[in-house]
């Protein structure tokens, strides 16, 4: 993988890792991972770095818990544009009657012991680093997708997490929906039979382009906004540049600082898929599209595919344009037996099961139906506070998107970005966490199981045997085979 990333993704990952080191350096001298976390009876002091857009929504969660409960507590804001802060220090006041303490620097809060976990909803070039040192200081942390900018810094923060002990949730809200467990659930029971494919899909439309409708505003000068920080150029996340209103306000239409539609939009989608059918990282990622409309200076396409195969014989696929949303694809998981069909857009509060014909089944117990489940009021409420309780508790494996899972879905997004950038496709070892060109081996693979008629892979967690599994062939296959010295080998038969 000689030309991934570019020279500046390389001295981001040699600053990731660096902190990576410090966490481990940091866990021989604490008495135990989770010693900063609170008693059940105490309040989880967080503080919020990055408030400028999609955090106003945490804020809000964390303030209704504060009050309700007093469980949690807004113990401090921090943003490199003054104005985010201070709106954010009003609302908090205004919500909580308790004023948080205000910063432009996140190593304020990073460094100050009395606080036990942190947001981070920053631009995606900062996630990593700041995931990272607030994982060395020993605080939990919730952090906005995707995970990272990179898939080096995604692996990194995965590894750094399973050491630490600590809770880690990954802001993807929709894996708050009851919806893909109970898919996961029939999935393994072998309701769809042998699982083949997932097909999932984000339209949009704007008549202005994609994230133009963060406004810019007169007050975004270098005087308001800590430039400097925001680049994050002294830490090797992005290049020096000018400042500029659209790249700081509108930062997903470049490629520095996040990946367009494949980690702003895609991360959504592909992360449910692996919800409902427990796959994690895939074998071989390959992507494409383009910019088709939307040329204004914009860096990421506006129309764009990534199709991933995993070793588990599942291909998954998502899509999107953004000129269209009255015509999007269903999101789909199909099997042998039948597909869950969840239709489009997040919230679900219902699925149907389309079985196949009984021809193809050869059971006629099989039959099509609704499922309907429930639907949280408020799924970004309800993932913050999973986080919050999860946290409170010391239990890493309460939250809905771990690392794990958020590590796998930046795999899938931003291998599928590179390959739509570099014209390439990449395979994936998930025992080895290595990433290599593409090659033969992939397909070789699946026609050497095929010549042996080797038993079918499943999902993690399939309990149904062969149910939807086997192929029941014709007698007249008997006929099949080559003819060794002129012998018929139905006559062996």
């Amino acid at each position: 993988m000689n030309n991934l990333f570019s020279d500046v993704s390389r001295r981001k990952f040699i600053t990731v890792s660096t902190a990576s080191a410090a966490l481990a350096a940091a866990q021989v001298t604490r008495v135990s991972a989770t010693s900063n976390s609170p008693s059940a009876n105490d309040r989880l002091r967080i503080g919020f770095i990055g408030v400028g857009g999609r955090c106003q929504q945490h804020l809000d969660s964390a303030a209704r818990l504060q009050n309700e409960d007093g469980t949690v507590e807004i113990a401090a804001v921090c943003d490199v544009f003054n104005r985010y802060r201070d709106r954010a220090v009003q609302k908090v006041t205004d919500a909580t009657k308790k004023k948080p303490t205000v910063t432009a620097d996140y190593r304020d809060i990073i460094n100050d012991k009395t606080i036990d976990a942190v947001c981070i909803a920053t631009p995606d070039h900062w996630h990593a680093k700041q995931t990272l040192d607030a994982l060395a200081a020993g605080k939990h942390v919730y952090c906005e997708k995707p995970m990272t900018h990179t898939v080096e810094e995604a692996l990194e923060v995965y590894k750094t997490w399973k050491k630490s002990g600590l809770v880690m949730q990954v802001g993807v809200q929709s894996t708050q929906l009851p919806v893909w467990e109970d898919a996961r659930r029939r999935i393994c029971e072998g309701q769809l039979g042998k699982v083949v494919q997932y097909q999932t899909e984000i339209f949009r439309n704007s008549d202005m382009g994609q994230w133009r409708y963060y406004e810019l505003t007169e007050d975004m000068t270098p005087k308001n906004v800590d430039w400097k920080m925001f680049l994050g150029t002294d830490f090797g996340l992005a290049p020096d540049m000018p400042f500029d209103r659209a790249k700081f306000g509108q930062w997903r239409c470049y490629w520095p600082f996040g990946s367009g539609l494949f980690t702003d939009l895609f991360v959504h989608r592909t992360t449910s898929m692996l919800a409902a059918t427990g796959l994690r990282f895939p074998g071989r990622v390959t992507g494409a599209g383009g910019i088709f409309l939307e040329y204004d200076e914009r860096n990421v396409p506006d129309v764009a595919t990534v199709v991933a195969d995993f070793h588990e014989g599942v291909q998954g696929f998502v899509t999107a344009t953004m000129a269209c949303q009255e015509t999007p694809l269903n999101q789909t998981i199909r099997g042998h037996h039948g597909s869950f069909v969840f239709g489009s857009g997040e919230v679900f509060a219902g699925y149907d099961f389309v079985a196949e014909r009984p021809q193809v089944t050869h059971d006629s117990s099989i039959k099509s139906e609704r499922i309907e489940v429930s639907v949280p009021e408020d799924t970004t409420f309800a993932h913050f506070k999973n986080f919050c309780e999860a946290a409170r508790e010391g239990d890493p494996v309460a939250v809905k998107c771990d690392p794990e899972m958020g590590a796998s879905a930046m795999v899938i997004v931003k291998l599928g970005s590179e390959s739509y950038r570099q014209g390439k496709i990449f395979h994936f070892d998930p025992k080895t966490m290595k990433i290599s060109d593409g090659n033969s081996e992939w397909a070789s693979n699946w026609e050497s199981m095929s010549a042996q008629r080797a038993s079918a892979h499943h999902v993690p967690g399939w309990s149904a045997g062969e149910t939807g599994s086997k192929l029941i062939p014709k007698d007249y296959q008997r006929l099949e085979g080559p003819w060794v010295n002129g012998v018929d080998p139905a006559s062996k038969s």
